[in-house]
C-alpha cells in the first residue's frame, strides 16, 4: 500500500482547508465532507489518493457505508475498475443479513445491512466512509462482511478523530481499539486520509455558522 501521498503534508492541508467543522451532537468539532463536495479539484485530488494507495493490492469490491460513504465510494471503485456495494441502514434494502446493533457518537442504533449477493466467501472488500469516531458504525460493516465470508482487507475514511482509538482509563469516552478487539475485528486497519493535526490547524467554522440547535 506504499504510496507518495503524506497525511501531514501539503495536498493535506490544502485539502483540510476546505473541509469545515461544527459543534454537533456533543462533538466540539464535526468534519463536514461537504466543503471538498463543492470543490471538484479537491474532490478529485481525494479520489486520487485513495485509488493509488489500493490500486494493485487485489481487492475485489469497495463498500460504502451509509450515506456518506456512497459519495466517496463510487468514484474510487470505477477508478479501480470494481464493484460497488452498500452498506446501508437496517431495514433499507431486500435479501439481507443483518449486523448487530452497535454504539456510535450519537447512541445506540439498530445495525447495518448487506444484500446477502453482494460479497461471496473469501472476496476482499475496501469499506469507504468519511469520518470514523467511536468505530461502531465501522464494526457494523466489518461485521456484516464477515457473516458473508468475506475480507475487510482495510477501513478507509478522510477523516480519523483519534481521540477515540485508545482514550485514558476514566475520560469517559469510547475506546474504539478494545471494541474493535473484543468484536474480533482486531486485525483490521483503519487508514485515515487526514492527520486529525492538520485539521486542527487548517479547518474553521464556515463563515456565517449558525448553531440552530437541529439535527442533521
Amino acid at each position: 500500500m506504499a504510496t507518495a501521498y503524506d497525511q501531514d503534508g501539503a495536498e493535506a492541508r490544502e485539502i483540510a482547508k476546505v473541509i469545515p467543522y461544527f459543534p454537533f451532537k456533543g462533538i466540539p468539532r464535526f468534519y463536514d465532507i461537504a466543503g471538498f463536495l463543492s470543490k471538484p479539484e479537491v474532490f478529485q485530488k481525494i479520489v486520487d489518493v485513495f485509488v493509488e494507495r489500493y490500486r494493485g493490492i487485489g481487492i475485489d469490491a469497495v463498500a460504502g457505508m451509509d450515506a456518506r460513504g456512497f459519495v466517496l465510494g463510487p468514484p474510487i471503485a470505477l477508478a479501480l475498475k470494481k464493484p460497488f456495494i452498500m452498506i446501508r441502514k437496517k431495514g433499507k434494502m431486500p435479501n439481507c443479513i443483518e449486523s448487530d446493533s452497535y454504539e456510535c457518537e450519537y447512541g445506540k442504533r439498530s445495525g447495518m445491512c448487506l444484500q446477502r449477493d453482494a460479497v461471496k466467501k473469501g472476496d476482499r472488500i475496501l469499506i469507504i466512509d468519511d469520518l470514523v469516531a467511536t468505530g461502531g458504525t465501522l464494526s457494523a460493516g466489518i461485521q456484516c462482511v464477515k457473516m458473508l465470508e468475506g475480507i475487510v482487507v482495510e477501513c478507509a475514511c478522510v477523516v480519523e478523530l483519534k481521540m477515540f482509538i485508545d482514550p485514558p482509563e476514566g475520560s469517559g469516552l469510547p475506546n474504539r481499539t478494545k471494541m474493535f478487539e473484543e468484536c474480533g475485528m482486531g486485525n483490521v486497519p483503519v487508514w485515515g486520509l487526514i492527520s486529525e493535526d492538520i485539521l486542527t490547524e487548517e479547518a474553521a467554522l464556515p463563515e456565517g455558522y449558525v448553531d440552530d440547535g437541529e439535527e442533521h
